[in-house]
């Protein structure tokens, strides 16, 4: 029993429920902001969801696409180009930095809203958009690569890796989609406008405006066939917020009408989350009332974590770049584990204070108690070499009632990814993480991995099965942070 133990505990536990998963295509659509507009708190969830989920699913080695699909075509773009050609001259040889870009949206739609003329202009270029006039379509490259890097700076900050995919992606697939569901008898007229009616679904997709534009509906119904047919996706993820759960049932119910997928061979979930509430319990917003900026959030937690780290005199004891990596690890670890923590579905509060408070079920304690676990090996001086060697030949003895439920909790690990992998509910991960961690304190308080002689503090003894279990625990919290998308340190 206790050999069997140890073979599971430590000779690829982390890999033995994988061989009877089969490999599948996922194809993951999250974060999604908008072209000219700053990523804001409203961003935050999507993003961090969505980023986990991939982790999930390449960690059980299946190919995972992720998608950044991205709000960049439609009239706004020939409003704000409009606009531009009016307030800002060199709209063809530079764009103005996200900031600007996003005031010049807003009263880019103001005139659009008051001024006919403006109006007329606007879908004029619209019209040079959507037909890829040179000199407009220049402008809208200029706009979307400064808004691009700027989205990038958060995705670095928060380690994120995304493939854009805006809209305009599928502009060519969206006639293609209009034809197809012509000839299938699909389409009705209604006020100029041209819909389909979904069986069971309360309101009908609009797939051509009365002016001749597309929609989001045209535009999601030809983003999921090309996922169906292009991708040849097995899994498709839509981590969006809750409010648009409506409409996307809508987009999946069709495209099963249409015939282009069956449900019980490629699955479409949407992923729902709740939204961000400050703590007072509205929506989350600047004191002035103003939506808050992501870069902002990150920023304040950059400091906020150094402030921690200074209140407990680790700048007297970390080096200048440890002191930086403990950082950066509790900063972004505490902001993602404070979501992801919670339920999915439900909103959660966003507080600084709590999600840095090292007592409790945080990202900040469970770093800590992770530095702890690889800590005892550094004391003892043993090295992973040493560690591998002695899974082989140390004789387990596990003759205490701590080592047992340490063990027994480790090797749940399987069963709660899998757990993961059927509900896409990440908060059961982060339980387990605190329900190892603070099983291994018990184990930790309780039985010696290595003894030192009271009086010189040289170590007397080091009881081998022991520092397996720390390793053990170490490497399933390591391969745990890493699904969460947070980044642990060896000192903090």
């Amino acid at each position: 029993m206790e050999l069997d133990f140890l073979h599971q505990l430590y000779s690829k536990f982390l890999d033995f429920f994988s061989f009877f998963i089969p490999y599948k295509k996922v194809v993951i659509d999250f974060s999604s902001p908008n072209i000219a507009k700053e990523m804001h708190v409203g961003h935050l969830r999507s993003t961090i969801i969505g980023d986990s989920m991939c982790r999930l699913f390449e960690f059980m080695g299946h190919d995972v696409l992720r998608l950044n699909h991205l709000g960049d075509w439609g009239t706004q773009f020939g409003m704000l180009i409009a606009h531009l050609q009016d307030k800002f001259p060199d709209y063809l040889t530079v764009s103005p930095p996200i900031g600007d870009l996003q005031t010049f949206y807003k009263e880019s739609k103001r005139r659009f809203d008051t001024e006919e003329e403006f109006k007329k202009h606007a879908y004029h270029c619209v019209v040079l958009l959507q037909s890829k006039s040179p000199d407009i379509i220049k402008a809208w490259n200029l706009i979307c690569d400064v808004s691009r890097k700027e989205f990038q700076k958060i995705y670095d900050c928060l380690d994120v890796s995304i493939i854009d995919r805006g809209e305009s992606y599928y502009q060519d697939r969206m006639h293609e989609i209009v034809k197809e569901l012509e000839e299938r008898g699909f389409l009705q007229m209604d006020d100029g406008r041209k819909i389909v009616f979904i069986p069971g679904c309360s309101v009908p997709l609009t797939i051509v405006k009365s002016d001749g534009g597309f929609t989001y509906d045209t535009s999601d119904l030809a983003a999921i066939k090309q996922r169906i047919f292009e991708e040849k996706a097995d899994y498709i993820i839509y981590v969006v917020d809750s409010g648009q759960s409506v409409h996307l049932q809508t987009i999946f119910a069709a495209a099963q009408m249409i015939g282009w997928y069956d449900p019980k061979v490629t699955k479409v979930i949407h992923a729902p989350f709740g939204v961000v509430l400050g703590e007072d319990k509205k929506k989350f917003k600047t004191r002035s009332g103003d939506t808050v900026r992501l870069i902002d959030l990150l920023e304040e937690g950059l400091k906020r974590a150094m402030d921690k780290l200074k209140e407990k005199e680790r700048d007297k004891v970390l080096t200048a770049e440890e002191l930086k990596a403990a950082q950066i690890s509790v900063a972004f670890g505490c902001i993602k584990y404070a979501d992801l923590s919670h339920h999915r579905i439900n909103d959660y509060i966003f507080s600084f204070d709590k999600m840095l408070d090292d007592r409790g079920n945080t990202a900040a304690y469970l770093l800590y108690a992770f530095t702890r676990i690889r800590s005892i090996a550094r004391v003892a001086n043993i090295n992973e070499d040493k560690l591998q060697k002695a899974a082989g030949t140390t004789e387990i003895i596990l003759d205490h009632e701590k080592e047992w439920k340490l063990g027994k909790c480790i090797l749940r690990f399987p069963e709660i990814i899998q757990k993961c992998l059927d509900d896409l509910l990440l908060h059961t991960l982060c339980d387990y993480l605190y329900e190892l961690a603070t099983t291994f304190t018990e184990f930790y308080d309780n039985c010696y991995c290595v003894e030192k002689d009271r009086q010189t503090g040289e170590i007397v003894n080091v009881n081998m099965w022991r520092m397996l279990l720390c390793e053990a625990t170490a490497a399933v919290m390591a391969k745990g942070f890493n699904i969460l998308g947070i980044k642990p340190v060896q000192k903090m």
